[in-house]
């Protein structure tokens, strides 16, 4: 009898690294290029990696925030733009899923999968010029927003709006993309994560239901709904780890297969001169200490999300260091790899088709979201004083 073969089922990780071999190859020239990778999205909605982080019970395939991240973490090896999108779009289904009913998100939740959705941000609490109006059973937004990353080519939207019949409240929603009124600006046109659409966004008087509203819990409600923020810095770690890796990995391939040694190296290749081991012992250490910072708050995360609304405001604080800490640890290193890697690659290596400067400019666009500073200031009062951050949507 002949045996069956049984096609082998990828898991989410294996297909992440065959997308991501994929993505590499048109990396160059899309960084070039900029505008909205829409090939690679939809190659993104087919894989069924968009609902990755959603439970399985809704469609999804259930994965830990561990493994979600460790999913944006290949992708931005070799795109950190669409590593960026990607890790978004499971920050958008954890900020319904945290500030939103049951019979609000779990229906989201399920269409997402069901039907490849992409959701892209439109919130940016600090661009205040969004208004919301209340009418007879609705609500009206209208105003702009700035740095919504992944709004191009999305299905739904998470948007927020200040109420301007009181003291500014903040109203969080979640609306189709192409919903009447909303008009996306491809204005976005930076020197790094090129591939983002983080451009601007206009509200023309748009109709959002009050079905639409995440306002039980609400936004930074709970210790459990604090998590929201958390989420989003350890996103960027992952990242910026993830870029720093793939940079570290072109630069070795360039080291060892184009490089040349110099004259009074007294080496035959580049690989044995001196300087350029140092520079590379020094390279390890960084992504060795940020690898274990990372994982260590990614785990974290997964003990807080699954205690859910049992989490205390002491635990919360406690994972907001962690966090800070790891994403402080790779922004330094990160930049630190990105802007020495040239040192152990050569003038050649500045050639304008490798672009090898992506990396660079992509970890210094994306590192500049909220200042290091600040979090060296939360850090620090820590170790010092023992105060835990306080909630905001930047820690």
């Amino acid at each position: 009898m002949t045996a069956i073969h049984q096609p082998k089922v990828l898991s989410p990780l294996q297909t992440a690294r065959q997308l991501a071999a994929a993505f590499a190859e048109t990396a160059v020239e899309r960084d070039q290029h900029g505008g909205t990778p829409k090939a690679q999205r939809d190659t993104l909605r087919r894989s069924g990696l968009l609902a990755l982080s959603i439970p399985r019970q809704y469609g999804g395939l259930g994965a830990s925030w561990s493994e979600t991240f460790e999913v944006v973490r290949e992708f931005a090896r070799v795109d950190s733009s669409i590593a960026h999108v990607y890790g978004f779009q499971h920050l958008m289904l954890a900020t319904v899923r945290l500030f939103s009913r049951p019979d609000q998100w779990q229906p989201w939740f399920e269409l997402t999968a069901r039907n490849h959705w992409f959701w892209g941000n439109a919130l940016n609490p600090l661009d205040t010029r969004t208004l919301s109006k209340k009418l007879d059973g609705w609500r009206e937004f209208s105003g702009r927003k700035s740095f919504c990353s992944g709004s191009a080519d999305s299905e739904m939207l998470i948007a927020s709006a200040l109420d301007e019949s009181t003291s500014g409240k903040l109203l969080i929603a979640a609306i189709p993309s192409g919903r009447s009124g909303i008009t996306l600006h491809g204005d976005w046109d930076n020197m790094g994560q090129r591939q983002t659409d983080s451009g601007s966004v206009t509200f023309e008087r748009v109709r959002v239901e009050e079905s639409e509203l995440l306002l039980e819990p609400g936004p930074l409600s709970t210790p459990f709904a604090c998590l929201r923020p958390l989420i989003a810095q350890l996103t960027f770690a992952n990242l910026f780890l993830g870029i720093a890796e793939g940079a570290f990995a072109e630069a070795r391939h360039y080291t060892l297969k184009e490089s040349r040694p110099w004259f009074k190296s007294g080496v035959e290749h580049a690989g044995e001169d001196p300087y350029v081991l140092r520079h590379y012992g020094e390279f390890w250490v960084g992504l060795e200490s940020v690898r274990l910072l990372v994982e260590r708050a990614n785990g974290l995360l997964d003990e807080a999300w699954s205690k859910e609304h049992n989490l205390s405001a002491d635990e919360r604080g406690r994972l907001a260091v962690a966090v800070a800490s790891a994403k402080v640890a790779a922004t330094r290193s990160g930049l630190d790899l990105t802007s020495r890697l040239f040192e152990v690659t050569g003038a050649r290596a500045t050639h304008g088709a490798l672009r090898l400067d992506r990396y660079w400019r992509n970890l210094r666009t994306q590192t500049l979201h909220d200042p290091v500073d600040y979090k060296l200031h939360e850090l620090g009062d820590w170790a010092l004083n023992e105060a835990l951050p306080t909630p905001t949507f930047y820690s």
